[in-house]
């Protein structure tokens, strides 16, 4: 259909799981792509070589999303490589899951700043080009647990309901000028990380969901499409549950 023909995408944490199905989806649109990770593993490269065989043009950067500077040099590189950047998803980020008691300060500290700084981050260090352009959207990663909270989550939780307040306040402060910004909050989604959970967890998980499934990683990239692309143009400083109803 070609919904992001001539547009250019950066997607950070694209390499596998949700931020490659976002990736793979958005070139079969017809966007150009720019992935971050922040090793230059055979995984990163293949997934380069997989977007470029797609026939669009896509380029890695090496990176680490929780540092300003890196973030700023990647912007610079893309606007450099592209000319533009229209699309930007944060989608980085880890867990370091444990109970409150038991968490030591690094814990904390890493996944904030890795899922919360690193939306900040590179978020400031497009701007300036999508500005200019006056046109752009922001695709903000948060999770179900944002809202709700989960045990033994303390950390991602904050940092995922810490997105959430600055997404609505960055769809604030440059909706004028044509820019929206909007999260979205997966459930429990397919990937491998959940695929390492016992068959029983993950049946008891599935118990819980209205649909009755977990969901996959291309659910979660089709909801970005929508958002990405000009369907969703009057669309802005919402929060978007992908999550088969499971906080309905």
């Amino acid at each position: 259909m070609g919904l992001l023909s001539g547009k250019t995408a950066l997607i950070t944490g694209a390499s596998r799981g949700i931020g490659k199905a976002i990736a793979h989806r958005f070139a079969t649109e017809g966007a150009d792509i720019a992935i971050t990770n922040i090793v230059d593993d055979e995984e990163f490269r293949n997934t380069i070589k997989e977007l470029e065989d797609l026939g669009v043009k896509a380029r890695g950067y090496v990176s680490n999303a929780a540092s300003f500077e890196d973030s700023q040099r990647v912007a610079g590189d893309v606007v450099r490589d592209f000319g533009r950047i229209d699309i930007l998803v944060n989608n980085a980020g880890i867990t370091r899951d444990t109970l409150l008691m038991r968490m030591t300060e690094d814990q904390w500290d890493t996944v904030i700043a890795v899922n919360l700084k690193s939306v900040f981050n590179l978020t400031k260090a497009v701007l300036q080009t999508m500005l200019k352009q006056r046109s752009g959207s922001i695709v903000n990663m948060s999770s179900v647990v944002g809202v709700s909270g989960n045990a033994g989550q303390s950390n991602y939780s904050a940092s995922k309901a810490g997105i959430l307040g600055f997404t609505k306040s960055v769809a604030k402060e440059v909706g004028s000028r044509n820019i929206r910004c909007n999260a979205i909050a997966p459930g429990f989604i397919l990937t491998e990380m959940t695929e390492k959970l016992p068959e029983d967890v993950k049946k008891e998980w599935a118990e819980k969901i209205p649909l009755k499934r977990g969901g996959t990683p291309e659910d979660v990239a089709d909801t970005a499409l929508y958002l990405a692309s000009d369907l969703s143009s009057y669309v802005t400083g919402q929060t978007i549950h992908v999550c088969g109803g499971m906080l309905t």
